[in-house]
């Protein structure tokens, strides 16, 4: 099918999981996304989770339906390299320390003389101005920052991480966001854009607290600090995960007024759907833990498949708690092709059949296809310099 994004082209200056998740979303919707790394060792997102073979499965789903470029960018060939091939491209993406890409001489001003149309975006830990600009920082100290650490957990313990790398890939999605809406006003914009208007500067730490609904204004308005309440939402009951007595445990969001009603009768708790100070969200929060008590106590005398089938015919919203085993087995990831199968080199004697989840969101009835997992490191050096720059064969070194 013809991609949105086809005859896009795009420089990738990135490491590790922010430019590069970027990158990788304008590649899944046809732009051709070219992928500077190092020599030697690449991207060094190659190595993370490694359980066997040369490039982990991180890799290669970060960097899907991109190309591999292997460029020095501590030589003055190499900083040459990527200025000819911007001059070629439509986009910049890179997650440097700020002040790292002057350092090299390839600042904006300069990859902009080179490309007057070139939208150059920059994604750091607080942004390329400011007080803390210069401090270094991943996605771990940002989302301290953002307020978001704050919130996950226990009351009653240290703050605690969620298992993948929220504040990158958020700061990812805002960065491609960006990128789109340069190329939208580029594309309709009466005049050329100036440098500022080409230039979208994306923060971790900012892009962690866009997140963060109401903290704030909540804060400033009613002097409210928001807490960690574990398995709950603050000021939302009853959501919550219960336990079944078959080890599982499910996830019941009967937090709406019509709906808790009836999710009360299905418990055999007609007596709390009754009450009228349960009748609203504030009073059912109140009284949170009787009401937890309550549905884990009904959840008790159930296996999870024998629970879920009671609510659902009830209309109240559940679902089990997935692992990936689960994920890969599921009809509906299925029949909408969120589980693509690619056949990869993990180091054994055989290529090994992997899925790959799909591409999101959907254009038509399924994900579209994924062209091709993470490549391997400079598979398209040789090509990229031939094409875009006119190398010759011993030029490129194929």
């Amino acid at each position: 099918m013809s991609l949105p994004l086809s005859g896009v082209r795009v420089l990738e200056l990135g490491n590790y999981i922010a430019a590069p998740t970027a990158a990788r979303m304008l590649a899944d919707f046809g732009a051709e996304v070219i992928k500077v790394e190092r020599p030697g060792t690449g991207d060094e997102l190659r190595n993370w989770r490694l359980y066997s073979g040369t490039t982990s499965m991180l890799y290669r789903t970060i960097n899907r339906n991109k190309k591999s470029i292997v460029l020095d960018l501590r030589t003055e060939q190499g900083r040459q390299d990527v200025l000819d091939i911007a001059a070629h491209c439509d986009i910049v993406l890179e997650n440097f320390r700020p002040g790292t890409l002057e350092k090299w001489g390839l600042s904006p001003e300069k990859l902009s003389e080179k490309n007057p149309d070139l939208i150059i975006t920059r994604i750091s830990a607080f942004g390329q101005t400011g007080p803390m600009s210069q401090r270094p920082g991943f996605a771990a100290v940002a989302e301290a920052y953002g307020g978001f650490r704050n919130l996950v957990g226990d009351p009653d313990r240290p703050p605690v991480r969620v298992g993948v790398s929220i504040g990158d890939s958020i700061a990812g999605l805002y960065a491609a966001f960006g990128c789109v809406m340069a190329l939208f006003q580029r594309q309709t914009a009466d005049a050329s854009l100036t440098l500022e208007q080409r230039s979208i500067d994306v923060a971790l730490n900012e892009s962690i607290l866009s997140m963060m609904e109401s903290l704030i204004p909540d804060y400033l308005a009613y002097g409210v600090e928001r807490e960690r309440t574990g398995g709950r939402m603050e000021g939302i009951a009853p959501s919550n995960a219960y336990p079944c007595n078959d080890g599982h445990a499910i996830i019941i969001a009967g937090n709406g007024d019509a709906i808790f009603q009836r999710y009360m009768e299905t418990i055999e708790r007609p007596d709390l759907g009754a009450d009228p100070e349960l009748a609203s969200n504030a009073g059912r929060w109140a009284r949170r833990e009787e009401l937890d008590a309550a549905i884990a106590a009904w959840t008790g005398l159930h296996s999870r498949d024998q629970a879920l089938t009671i609510l659902d015919a009830a209309g109240v919203p559940s679902g089990p708690i997935y692992t990936a085993a689960d994920v890969v087995a599921d009809e509906q990831y299925n029949a909408r092709n969120m589980i693509q199968n690619f056949a990869v080199d993990t180091g054994g004697e055989h290529p090994v059949e992997v899925g790959f989840v799909g591409i999101v969101p959907v254009i038509g009835e399924q994900s579209i296809p994924i062209r091709s997992v993470g490549p391997e490191l400079g598979e398209h050096t040789a090509e990229v310099l031939r094409d875009l720059l006119g190398r010759t064969e011993n030029e490129t070194g194929a």
